[in-house]
This record gives structure tokens, C-alpha cells and sequence, in this order.
């Protein structure tokens, strides 16, 4: 079935709003963790998890709203993000984190898989997809690490 380019970048905009959607919602998921932390282990979390999940959501943000802006397209009203309660832990936290991580970068490579960022033509996008991927890679690892040694 025939799309149109104004179909194909909406679902573009749509598909990236959803992944940043799960960024926040993983920051916000990470935010609630280092609250629970002592003064050391929240240093560690800042800077092996919160900050390279920040720079992701940053640029996600940054694409989305670039590629919008180029074809005059209507972006969705951000959803607050989704926190559980403080029973979770620490540990919980960290993992639906990891959860909403993966989502997302699930979401970017489908969007990538689809080949739609190359149809529409746009370098900006494609460039911008490929970073927010780069900078999320490896997060689980480094997050498993860090609930590995947590409070030793």
C-alpha cells in the first residue's frame, strides 16, 4: 500500500516520539533510583547511567523536534513520565529503567529497519537516529554492572 511523504514523516515524528517518551521515562526511572542512594553510589549512578541516558534523550528530543520543525509537522504532547512507587528499590528502578531503554532503542531500529528515514530524504534524521542509538548502546551492560557491585 502507497504512503505519502507527509504519511511516512508523521509516522517518523510518531515512532520518535514514542522512543523519546520511553528515554524520560528511564530517566525518570533513574532519578527515583538515586534518590534512594547514599552520596557515592548516586555519583556512581549520575555518571555511568543518568548522564549517557541524558545526552540520549537530549538528542532524541533535539531530532525529533528538528525534523518536525523541517516539514511543518504537529508533535504529540509529551506524557508525563511513569515512576513507581518508592517500595520498588533501587534495584526495580534501575531495572524498568533498563526496560524502557530497551524499548526505545527497539523503537529507533524499527524506524531505522523501515528505511522510511532514507525514502523521505532526510540526513538530519538519519544522522540523529544513529547517535541516540550510539549513545544508548550498552547501557544494560553497564547497568547490570552497577547493580552488581551496588552497595559494596
Amino acid at each position: 500500500m502507497p504512503y505519502t511523504n507527509l504519511a511516512a514523516r508523521q509516522q517518523l515524528v510518531d515512532s520518535l516520539s514514542a522512543a523519546t517518551a520511553e528515554l524520560a521515562d528511564a530517566i525518570a526511572a533513574l532519578g527515583e533510583a538515586h534518590e534512594q542512594l547514599d552520596d557515592q553510589q548516586a555519583d556512581r549512578l549520575e555518571e555511568e547511567l543518568f548522564r549517557p541516558l541524558q545526552r540520549a534523550y537530549a538528542r532524541a528530543r533535539r531530532t525529533q523536534e528538528g525534523f518536525a520543525a523541517r516539514y511543518s509537522l504537529p508533535l504529540q504532547d509529551a506524557e508525563p513520565p511513569v515512576i513507581g512507587v518508592p517500595s520498588t528499590g533501587v534495584k526495580g528502578f534501575v531495572e524498568l529503567a533498563v526496560a524502557a531503554v530497551v524499548r526505545a532503542d527497539n523503537e529507533l531500529a524499527a524506524i531505522q529497519d523501515s528505511l522510511m528515514p532514507i525514502e523521505v530524504g532526510d540526513p538530519e534524521l538519519r544522522a540523529g537516529l544513529t547517535e541516540i542509538r550510539q549513545l544508548v548502546n550498552g547501557l544494560s551492560h553497564r547497568a547490570r554492572a552497577f547493580l552488581r557491585t551496588f552497595g559494596r
